[in-house]
């Protein structure tokens, strides 16, 4: 059995907010803190007392309401030493190969700067679950705010080497976004065209596109492929370092 319940629900314009359960202890953490109000409907709806936030990165949409459920709950805020001053209600600061328990179940921490300088992730393995923030996204990544390309696609290995079968519970809905872009990128990829058919399906039945899967990501994900030939040759860059063939897809989706 899971130690984890894991319940996602839709917040502010295309946010996801994410309440993590563990069942022995009791103990309940909110992924960072988008929308305070809906955070605590979903709390008083599964009946679940916080006791954490997990924040990601400083971003207001992600740290936004860290104070005000502090205050009403007295939670522990855990997030990243890397970018500590820039995290509301700080308690714990957590990095790079450390373990976070949570109750019976615990997190791997990752560094993962790129989007910005002090971003981590959340690896359960037990329950095959990432949370990443605005690191990694159902067919790509965050933009790189305060970070090199380099930084990134280094980040974004650390990712790669998950299980295929990890989920991953990223922050918001751009799968339909992303995935037009990525087939700009990559248009002979059969694996890209279905998910690209499954995906417009469920968002047109209001339906999210998240979680993914590693795997899933691994077939799809322009980002997560520099060395696919056939992004390079859409590019023009069959010669090319994977860092120079990820940063140049990443400037043409910000330019998409």
């Amino acid at each position: 059995m899971a130690l984890l319940q894991i319940h996602q629900f839709p917040c502010l314009s295309d946010n996801y907010g994410f309440l993590i359960h563990e069942r022995l202890s009791g103990v309940t953490a909110t992924i960072d803190t988008p929308d305070p109000r809906a955070i605590n409907r979903e709390l008083e709806r599964k009946r679940w007392r916080l006791t954490h936030i997990l924040n990601t990165h400083h971003h207001p949409d992600h740290t936004g309401g860290n104070m005000r459920l502090k205050e009403s709950t007295g939670c522990i805020v855990v997030g990243p030493r890397a970018d500590a001053a820039r995290i509301p209600g700080i308690d714990l600061q957590v990095g790079e190969g450390e373990t976070l328990e949570f109750g019976s179940a615990k997190a791997r921490i990752y560094d993962t700067p790129g989007h910005t300088r002090g971003h981590i992730v959340y690896y359960f393995a037990s329950e095959n679950a990432g949370f990443v923030g605005d690191t990694l996204f159902a067919m790509g990544c965050g933009r790189l705010f305060e970070g090199s390309p380099r930084q990134m696609w280094d980040s974004l290995q650390k990712l790669l080497n998950w299980p295929g079968r990890t989920r991953i519970y990223c922050a918001h809905e751009y799968t339909r976004s992303n995935g037009r872009f990525a087939l700009t990128v990559d248009p002979e990829n059969r694996a890209l065209i279905k998910r690209m058919e499954e995906v417009e399906r469920l968002r047109a039945e209001g339906l999210p596109t998240v979680p993914t899967t590693m795997r899933q990501e691994r077939r799809t994900n322009p980002f997560l492929r520099p060395g696919s030939r056939g992004i390079r040759a859409q590019l023009g860059m069959q010669g090319a370092d994977n860092v120079d063939v990820f940063a140049e897809v990443r400037r043409r989706k910000d330019r998409f």
